[in-house]
């Protein structure tokens, strides 16, 4: 199971950090990833950790994606916040190794999905 909490309320350019645990699996070979879905639109990738780490390309230089494979904690630090940054956050796994960005978008290739943490970011 994944969890995820860290998810607030925050005016543009303030910081937070979403944490998503992972519990009964490990994923330590795997690859974690966040995606996020704002109202009234598709969900869209945000960052994964596979073989390497990749971005969506609006939030390079402000999100950092990073992982503690001995706590089985995924982070996400989220700097700089805008308010298009505004929607629900879910972590997701898979047992597989992804190693390109175009892969590592394609929410279909995840088999576990946690639930969301709401991240609202005002102007």
């Amino acid at each position: 199971q994944l969890q995820a909490c860290g998810g607030g309320a925050v005016q543009a350019g303030g910081s937070l950090r979403l944490s998503c645990a992972a519990s009964g699996h490990s994923f330590s070979r795997g690859t974690m990833s966040w995606f996020r879905q704002a109202p009234g639109k598709e969900r869209e990738f945000v960052a994964a950790d596979g073989r390497g780490t990749y971005y969506r390309d609006s939030v390079k230089g402000r999100f950092t994606i990073s992982r503690d494979n001995a706590k089985s904690i995924l982070s996400l630090q989220m700097n700089n916040l805008k308010p298009e940054d505004t929607a629900v956050y879910y972590c997701a796994a898979d047992d597989r190794t992804i190693s390109s960005n175009f892969y590592a978008s394609q929410g279909h290739r995840y088999y576990y999905w946690g639930q969301g943490t709401q991240v609202t970011v005002s102007s």
